[in-house]
Parts: structure tokens; C-alpha cells; sequence
């Protein structure tokens, strides 16, 4: 009998923490909200959610205020708001070419922000460690009096192993079992771990939650850098494989007999035939040039008549509307979302995509697949790392270890 209290008291808890979680996570991503939309989304009646909310605003996580202007008879309604500017995460985003770090408060206000270039110079672990950390104290020693720092997050552009933040393979810098999450986490010395994940996974993750992709249970996010990363949500859960490393859709091969090399070790995967140097070199651009603004001024040349760069983004065009139609095939998914460089190719080579979806993907799938640019821009990845810095706080709001 006693062993039978004992497992009823931990089921409880684990039910209250569960709640805790899930309404907290809703105020973080929906802003304020009213205990009475609370209690309707939850399922739960009123007076659950009055001590819920007691719980997270005695924890300092939420605040409450009276609404005003409703309009309605009777007693006003408790509106519930994040402590956006309390309660913080550092989040990471290491490109190939620039590291960013923010300040992120609880419901995704950014907050403050510092970046850097990132000399493209191979595998350069101890510098962007170096660079990252310095950017992280200085935002954390600026927070304002009495704010807690929950969590870190980071995007990297490679391929990462899932726990423990080890880069196996990052091939646009030459990682190979860089331990840069632990690395980080030691010299950040906040007695946090870093969480780390795939700038794509991440970016897709931040468009369903917060972007283009809100209400989609199934997307696809193509995140253009150098080469293209892939984030996949399937039934509203990211596809992250066996061993954490799925939706590599940069190295699906689409050109094998007569493609590019890719920095793979292959040839003519997709990333190889419409990444950043593929559109540089078939618009007769110097080697020197590189990096989003090449991009752009490939694209801006476009529009003004250039005859090489609008060879060019027919070129990248076609090759991405076999990629676009091969992941459509496979995913049906109801949006796909071009994010980082190529929400700047997309719009330019869209009719040769298009192209390609029409003559390629199933009718029944190509009709209800949405094309779309990413509605967070350049920072989804830096958003996306903010909310995996966030998840150990969800997943227990009042045992979450804090940084003050």
C-alpha cells in the first residue's frame, strides 16, 4: 500500500510539472493570455489554472494583470505574461562566415545582441569558443539587476550528436569531433549546459513555432549558407532520425554523373549544385567574392537585366526545384520554407522551381504544398537556439537550475 501512495504522489507531481511546463510554454510563445483562453486551451477548469499560475508567478516566471477594455460584464479577467525581461536564455548562432549571440528573454523578446565576421580558416574551435564566450559574459554581466539566465542554446552549421553538443561533422570547416557544446559550457562558467543543435533542425523549429510555419503540422525549412541544411516537422515533431542526424536534405544527390563537387566527399548533391558557390561561379564572380552580400548582388544584378546573373538563378533554379520536388514527393509536406541565403535566391528563380514542381511532383501533393520565404529571416537559427535553450525550463519550470 505504501509503495502504491508513493507511485500516486510521483504521478502527481509528474502531472503538475507537466502542466507547469505546458502553460508556460504556451505564455513564452503566444504572449499574453487570459486565465479563461488558459483554461480552455488546457481543458481544465478555472481554479487549476489560478494555481498554476500562482506557482509560476511565485517562481518569477510569469506576471499577472487585470485586462482592461474588455467591454464584458462581471468580474475583468487575469491576463498572464511572460517575465520577458527577468528571466533570460544566452543563444548562440555559428555560421561559416559570422557568430551572433543574444540575450533572449522568456517569450522570445530579443533583448540585446552581439555579433562578429568568422574568418573562414578551417577548424577553428578555441577561436569561435573564445569569441562566443566573451560575447555571452558581457551579455549576461549586462542583464538587468535580479534577472536569471535558464538556459544556452546554440545553431551550429553542421552535424551535431545529440546530448552533448559534439560537432561530428561540420565539412564547410573541416569539424570532425569537435567537443564545442562542453568547450563552450566551461568557458561560459555559468554552471549551465550548452544545448546544442543543427542550424537547420533549429531553424525549422523556430518557423513552426514562431515563423511561416505556425499551424503547419508538416513542413519542410531549406536554410541556405555556403551549402543547404534541411529541418523537417512531421506530424509537429521534428524528424531527427536514429542517431539525431536526418533530414542532411543538402546531401541528397541529384546530380551524380556530371554534378560539382561537394565538400562532402561526393558529387552533385543538392547543396553543391544551388549552394552559394554554385550561384557565384555560373554568374562568372570572382573567387574572393563570398558570403550573403555576394548573394545578394548576384540577385540585385538580376533584376536589373544582367544576362550572366539571370543565367545564373535559372541555373540554381532548376537544380532547386528537383530538390524542392524530391522532398514534396517524399514529405507531402503543407509548406515548404526557403530561410537563410535562399530567401534571397528563392524569389528570383521561383518560376523556374515552380517549373519543376509542376512537371515532377505527384498532382495529389504538389496542390496543397505551399512555397514560402522564412518570416524570421536571418535570425531563425538564433531564435531556434533560444527555444532548445529554453526546453529544460518547460520540461520543469521550478527545478530548472539558474544563472543569476
Amino acid at each position: 500500500m505504501l509503495k502504491g501512495l508513493a507511485a500516486d504522489r510521483h504521478a502527481q507531481g509528474d502531472s503538475r510539472r507537466l502542466n507547469l511546463g505546458a502553460l508556460l510554454r504556451r505564455v513564452h510563445l503566444t504572449g499574453p493570455v487570459t486565465r479563461v483562453e488558459l483554461a480552455d486551451w488546457m481543458g481544465v477548469n478555472r481554479s487549476t489554472v489560478m494555481a498554476l499560475t500562482a506557482e509560476l508567478a511565485a517562481a518569477g516566471l510569469v506576471r499577472e494583470v487585470t485586462a482592461g477594455g474588455s467591454g464584458r460584464a462581471g468580474r475583468p479577467s487575469r491576463v498572464v505574461r511572460p517575465a520577458s525581461d527577468t528571466v533570460y536564455v544566452l543563444a548562440f548562432d555559428i555560421a561559416v562566415d559570422r557568430l551572433v549571440a543574444a540575450r533572449v528573454g522568456l517569450g522570445g523578446v530579443v533583448a540585446a545582441r552581439l555579433e562578429a565576421e568568422r574568418p573562414r580558416a578551417g577548424a577553428d574551435l578555441d577561436s569561435v569558443v573564445s569569441v562566443l564566450a566573451d560575447f555571452g559574459r558581457a551579455l549576461h554581466h549586462a542583464a538587468p539587476p535580479g534577472s536569471v539566465c535558464v538556459g544556452v542554446g546554440a545553431s551550429y552549421c553542421g552535424m551535431i550528436r545529440p546530448g552533448d553538443g559534439m560537432v561530428r561533422f561540420g565539412p564547410d570547416m573541416g569539424w570532425v569531433d569537435q567537443a564545442f557544446g562542453a568547450e563552450l559550457a566551461r568557458r561560459l562558467d555559468l554552471g549551465l549546459p550548452v544545448l546544442v543543435g543543427n542550424e537547420a533542425h533549429l531553424g525549422a523549429l523556430a518557423e513552426h513555432q514562431r515563423g511561416a510555419g505556425v499551424g503547419v503540422q508538416n513542413l519542410v525549412y531549406l536554410h541556405g549558407d555556403v551549402g543547404v541544411g534541411g529541418g523537417i516537422i512531421v506530424g509537429g515533431e521534428l524528424l531527427d532520425g536514429d542517431g539525431g542526424y536526418a533530414s542532411e536534405v543538402g546531401h541528397m544527390l541529384v546530380n551524380p554523373y556530371q554534378g560539382r563537387p561537394c565538400g562532402c566527399g561526393s558529387r552533385g548533391c543538392l547543396e553543391a549544385e544551388v549552394g552559394e558557390r554554385a550561384l557565384l561561379d555560373v554568374a562568372g564572380r570572382p573567387a574572393r567574392e563570398k558570403g550573403r552580400e555576394a548573394v545578394r548582388a548576384v540577385v540585385a544584378a538580376a533584376a536589373q537585366g544582367e544576362p550572366a546573373a539571370r543565367d545564373a538563378l535559372r541555373h540554381i533554379g532548376d537544380w532547386l526545384g528537383i530538390g524542392v520536388a524530391n522532398v514534396i514527393n517524399l514529405f507531402n509536406p503543407g509548406v515548404v520554407i526557403f530561410g537563410g541565403t535562399l530567401q534571397e535566391v528563392f524569389p528570383a528563380s521561383a518560376a523556374h522551381v515552380r517549373s519543376r514542381i509542376a512537371a515532377n511532383v505527384l498532382p495529389i501533393s504538389r496542390d496543397k504544398a505551399r512555397l514560402r520565404v522564412s518570416a524570421l529571416g536571418y535570425d531563425a537559427t538564433l531564435i531556434g537556439a533560444a527555444e532548445l535553450g529554453f526546453s529544460p525550463l518547460f520540461a520543469d519550470p521550478l527545478g530548472v537550475p539558474t544563472a543569476g
